[in-house]
């Protein structure tokens, strides 16, 4: 991204201003596989610690994996790969959310899709009013 695109846009990556008080005002504890870098405030006195995140891409919050997501709420206090078990083998590997995006789920009767459903059909029967 462009210098001038770094400076006036929020929306995708960090600012400057986010870059330099990030660097300024606190410590890089980690990464995710997506490239998301997790700080938290450094020490001082009398503060309660703040944790945040600067996006690798769009500044999305379903883009934070969910171990992630528990150490930004502060549900508990060391780095996710501390407190993680192994992985499974049946857990899937992270996806952001897909709502809103090429991406998305679109059932059969979806207006992208024609907007043409299959017809009802088992054991329904509209109500009449003179029946």
């Amino acid at each position: 991204m462009s210098f001038l695109g770094k400076i006036f846009t929020w929306w995708n990556g960090a600012t400057i201003g986010t870059l330099l008080w990030s660097w300024r005002n606190g410590e890089k504890v980690g990464s995710d596989a997506q490239g998301n870098e997790y700080f938290r405030s450094k020490p001082k006195k009398g503060q309660r610690e703040r944790r945040w995140v600067i996006y690798s891409g769009s500044n999305d919050a379903s883009n934070v994996p969910s171990e992630w997501h528990g150490w930004l709420h502060g549900s508990f206090d060391d780095v996710p790969e501390s407190n993680l078990p192994p992985p499974r083998i049946w857990e899937a590997d992270f996806t952001p959310n897909a709502t809103g995006t090429a991406a998305a789920y679109r059932p059969q009767g979806a207006l992208e899709k024609g907007g043409k459903r299959a017809r009802a059909v088992g054991d329904y029967e509209a109500w009449s009013p003179d029946a």
